[in-house]
């Protein structure tokens, strides 16, 4: 039987050579018949950490590698455009506050030089 090939988007990448896939499906109800959205939760394995959180690729069954990894990764099919908001944040306020302690030093020389030339 061949092995199956499937696309979906990675929801989490915080484990080393781990991803966590979902595969977005459309189901049938069996009694009501309203179709409804499912989604399917795969463990991948990412030998070169290459996929990030939102890209969407594509995986293929594989020998069990761990207790919940049963999948491989074969491609990133699209890289993902969304913007780390934290991130952005985080580092901004890490650059004002390199600003800002410049801004004191500088501040703290003038005062010295004044002192000095006040002195004499």
């Amino acid at each position: 039987m061949p092995k199956r090939i499937l696309t979906g988007r990675v929801k989490s990448d915080k484990m080393d050579k781990t991803r966590v896939v979902q595969i977005a499906r459309l189901v049938r109800h069996p009694k009501y018949g309203k179709i409804y959205r499912d989604r399917t939760t795969c463990y991948v394995h990412d030998e070169n950490n290459e996929s990030k959180e939102g890209d969407t690729v594509q995986i293929i069954e594989s020998a069990p590698l761990s207790k919940k990894k049963r999948w491989a990764l074969v491609s990133v099919v699209e890289k993902s455009n969304e913007v780390d908001v934290a991130a952005m944040k985080a580092a901004r306020k890490l650059k004002e506050s390199a600003e800002d302690s410049a801004a004191d030093a500088t501040e703290t020389n003038a005062e010295a030089v004044t002192e000095e030339t006040a002195s004499e």
